[in-house]
C-alpha cells in the first residue's frame, strides 16, 4: 500500500510462518482504521508485487481476511496460523538484525523501541530483500557503524534522519544527500553497504510468469546478483533401507590370500569388510594393510624384506631421543615439552582398558615411546594433545611396537591435518559437515542456528580423533576398521556425524533446547551410542545423497563423486562452504592402493595378551 497520508506508525507488519504442508500463511502489510473496525486494506490500495521471485511466499499478494476487532499492538492476530504469528506497528521498530554471514539461507529479528525482540524471520524461499525493500516504503534503514548486521531504523522524516546520519557519521557524503537517496531509492541505498546475504531454497525455483512486474532486472543466469547468493537446493530422494553384513572372518580372509601370499579380489575383501568390519582375530593382521603399512599387491616375502627395513628405521629414529642427555634435554626446550606432555596424556589415556591398567603397566611405556618416536619422524608436527587416544587402540589390536608404530603414522597420514596449530582443517571439516547436515535437514540446521549452535562446535572432539570417546572400545575398533576402508568414498566420518545428530534430532528440537543444553545433550551421548545403528544410517544417507540427480557439485567433492575445484588448496574455508550449482558428476577416478610397509616381527608384549586384544 502506498500514500503520503499513512504515517508510519499507522502501518501494521502481520507474520505468519509459512507452512511446511503449503497451507498458504501470509505475511500481510496492512493500514489501522482510525475508526477501530475493519483493519484490512482498502480496495483502493495497491498490493505488493514481488515480481522477481514468483515461488516467493513470504509477502503475500493475497489481502487479509476482515477481522471482527482490531489487533493490539504487538500481539498475534485474532486468528493466529500459529505459535509464532504475530503483529507489530512499524513505527514500534527500532532497529533490524540479519542473519550471520555465510549461513546457506537468511533471517531477520525485529526489535523493538522497548528493547525487546519478535522472533525471528526465517526465510527458506527467499524473501529478505522483498521485505526490506516494502519495509523501505514506510521507514529508512541505515546500516550502524558498530555492527554491520545491525540497521537501524528511521521514521521518513528528512531532517531527522539528516541529523541522525550526522550524529552518527553513517555515510562519508552529505547527510541531505544521503537522506535524498534513500527517499528517491531506499532499497539500493540501504543495500550500497549491506554485507553479503545468502537466501536458501526448499526445492527447485518455479519458472517466472510471464509478464510479472519486476522492480530490478534479473540477473543473468551464469553472473551472481552483486551482494547475494542465491543458492538453490533440490529435493532428495527417500532414504534407502540398509543392511550390514557379518564380520569378515579369518577363513574369508585365507580364501582371498593367493599362492604367494598376495592377496587377491582386494576390492571385493574391502567392500565386505566395510560393510560389517573384521573379527576380533584377524584386526592384528588386516589393520597392517588397512592404514597402508602392508601393501595389498605386495608377497609374503616383500613383505618380510620391508619389514626389516622398517624395523631398523624405526629403532634409528628412537635412538635419536634415547640417546640425549639429560643436560642436553634442559637445553632443547621442544623435546622436553614433548616428553612432558606425552608423559601426562599416556598416563590418563584409557586407563580403565585391562591393557593399560594399573601402575607400571608395560603398555603405557610402549605408548611413551612410540608418541616420542613419532616426534622424531614429523618434526613439524610433533605431538599435539589428543594423538595418544588414536595410537591407544591400535597398540591394543597389534601389540607390537614397530607395527603399531607404522600403523599410527598410517593413521597419522589421515587426520594429521586435525593437530595443526592453525586448526584450518577442522574449521574447513566443521564447514563441510554443516553443508551435508543442511542438505539432509535444513530445518534442524535452522534450529541449530537459532540456538547459537549452527557453528556446530560440539562435534569438534567427534572429527578431531574420529569419535574415539563417544562410543565404547570395542566399537570405535569397529567403527575406525571401517572408515579406513575408504568407502564408500572420502569423507564418511562426516556422514557418521551426520547419522549421530540424525539420530538425536527429535530430542533437540522438540526440547527446547538453548546452546548450554544441546552441548551437554551431545557430551551426554558419550557411550550411550550403538556403531552399528550409526554406520547403518551414514551408509544410508550417503546413499540418499548420491541416487540424487542434481547433488551440488560441492556436495558431490565431500563425496568423492565429483574432482575438487582446488584440490592442492593450502588454505580451506573457515566458514561453511556454500551450495554451489549442480555439476554432471563425471566418473570417479579408480581407487589407488598408496604402497604400503610391511609387518615387523619383533614382538615387544607376550603372547598372552593376544585373547584380551581380540576381544
Amino acid at each position: 500500500m502506498e500514500g503520503a497520508g499513512y504515517r508510519d506508525n499507522d502501518v501494521l507488519l502481520h507474520w505468519a510462518p509459512v507452512e511446511e504442508a503449503g497451507d498458504s500463511t501470509q505475511i500481510l502489510f496492512s493500514k489501522k482504521d482510525s475508526s477501530g473496525g475493519d483493519s484490512c486494506a482498502s480496495e483502493e490500495e495497491p498490493t505488493f508485487d514481488p515480481g522477481y521471485e514468483p515461488d516467493w511466499a513470504v509477502i503475500s499478494t493475497v489481502r487479509p481476511q476482515p477481522r471482527h476487532s482490531e489487533p493490539t499492538r504487538g500481539a498475534e492476530p485474532s486468528c493466529p496460523q500459529g505459535s509464532w504469528a504475530f503483529s507489530v506497528s512499524l513505527g514500534e521498530l527500532k532497529s533490524i538484525r540479519r542473519s550471520k554471514p555465510g549461513l546457506s539461507w537468511a533471517y531477520l529479528v525485529l526489535v523493538t523501541q522497548a528493547g525487546g525482540s519478535l522472533p525471528a524471520l526465517h526465510f527458506h524461499r527467499g524473501g529478505t530483500r522483498a521485505l526490506l525493500r516494502v519495509l523501505s516504503r514506510y521507514l529508512l534503514l541505515a546500516s550502524s557503524p558498530q555492527d554491520s548486521r545491525l540497521y537501524l531504523v528511521f521514521p521518513h522524516d528528512s531532517s531527522a534522519l539528516s541529523n541522525s546520519f550526522h550524529h552518527l557519521q553513517l555515510f562519508d557524503q552529505d547527510s541531505s544527500n544521503v537522506v535524498s537517496r534513500f527517499l528517491q531509492d531506499p532499497y539500493s541505498t540501504t543495500f550500497s553497504s549491506f554485507s553479503r546475504v545468502t537466501n536458501f531454497f526448499r526445492g527447485a525455483l518455479q519458472p517466472q510468469p510471464e509478464g510479472a512486474a519486476s522492480d530490478l532486472p534479473p540477473p543473468p543466469d551464469d553472473e551472481p546478483e552483486p551482494g547475494f547468493e542465491v543458492i538453490s537446493c533440490v529435493e532428495l530422494g527417500p532414504r534407502p533401507t540398509v543392511e550390514r553384513g557379518p564380520p569378515v572372518t579369518e577363513e574369508v580372509w585365507a580364501r582371498h590370500v593367493g599362492p604367494e601370499g598376495r592377496l587377491q579380489q582386494v576390492p571385493e575383501l574391502k567392500n565386505r569388510i566395510f560393510s560389517g568390519g573384521l573379527s576380533p582375530g584377524l584386526r592384528r593382521e588386516a589393520w597392517k594393510f588397512l592404514l597402508g603399512y602392508l601393501s595389498w599387491e605386495g608377497t609374503a616375502e616383500e613383505h618380510k624384506a620391508h619389514v626389516r627395513k622398517k624395523t631398523d628405521e624405526y629403532f634409528r629414529m628412537k635412538l635419536q631421543w634415547k640417546s640425549v642427555s639429560p643436560e642436553q634435554e634442559r637445553r632443547n626446550s621442544l623435546l622436553h615439552g614433548y616428553r612432558s606432555l606425552i608423559e601426562r596424556d599416556v598416563s590418563r589415556t584409557d586407563r580403565t582398558n585391562k591393557f593399560y591398567e594399573g601402575p607400571e603397566n608395560p603398555g603405557l611405556g610402549l605408548l611413551n615411546d612410540i608418541l616420542l618416536t613419532y616426534c622424531m619422524y614429523h618434526f613439524d608436527l610433533g605431538y599435539v594433545q589428543g594423538m595418544s587416544d588414536l595410537l591407544s587402540p591400535i597398540l591394543y589390536v597389534i601389540q607390537n611396537e614397530v607395527d603399531a608404530f607404522w600403523c599410527f603414522c598410517g593413521f597419522m597420514e589421515l587426520v594429521q591435518g586435525n593437530f595443526e596449530e592453525s586448526q584450518e582443517t577442522m574449521k574447513r571439516q566443521l564447514g563441510r559437515l554443516l553443508l551435508l547436515l543442511r542438505v539432509l535437514d535444513p530445518q534442524l540446521c535452522d534450529f541449530l542456528d537459532s540456538q547459537d549452535s549452527g557453528s556446530l562446535c560440539f562435534c569438534f572432539r567427534w572429527l578431531l580423533i574420529w569419535f574415539k570417546r563417544e562410543f565404547p572400545f570395542p566399537d570405535v575398533l569397529r567403527l575406525w576398521e571401517v572408515l579406513w576402508t575408504g568407502l564408500p568414498g572420502p569423507n564418511l566420518h562426516l556422514l557418521v556425524a551426520c547419522a549421530i545428530l540424525d539420530m538425536e534430532r527429535d530430542t533437540l528440537m522438540l526440547s527446547g533446547f538453548g546452546s548450554n543444553e544441546i552441548l551437554k545433550h551431545i557430551n551426554e551421548l558419550t557411550m550411550k551410542l550403538s556403531v552399528e545403528d550409526v554406520l547403518t544410517r551414514a551408509e544410508a544417507l550417503h546413499r540418499q545423497l548420491t541416487a540424487c540427480p542434481e547433488l551440488p557439485h560441492n556436495v558431490q567433492e565431500i563425496l568423492g563423486l565429483a574432482p575438487p575445484t582446488e584440490p592442492h588448496s593450502p588454505s580451506p574455508t573457515a566458514s561453511p562452504l556454500p551450495l554451489s550449482p549442480t555439476r554432471a558428476p563425471p566418473t570417479p577416478p579408480p581407487p589407488t592402493d598408496t604402497a604400503q610397509q610391511p609387518d615387523s616381527s619383533l614382538e615387544i608384549l607376550p603372547e598372552e595378551e593376544d585373547d584380551g586384544a581380540d576381544s
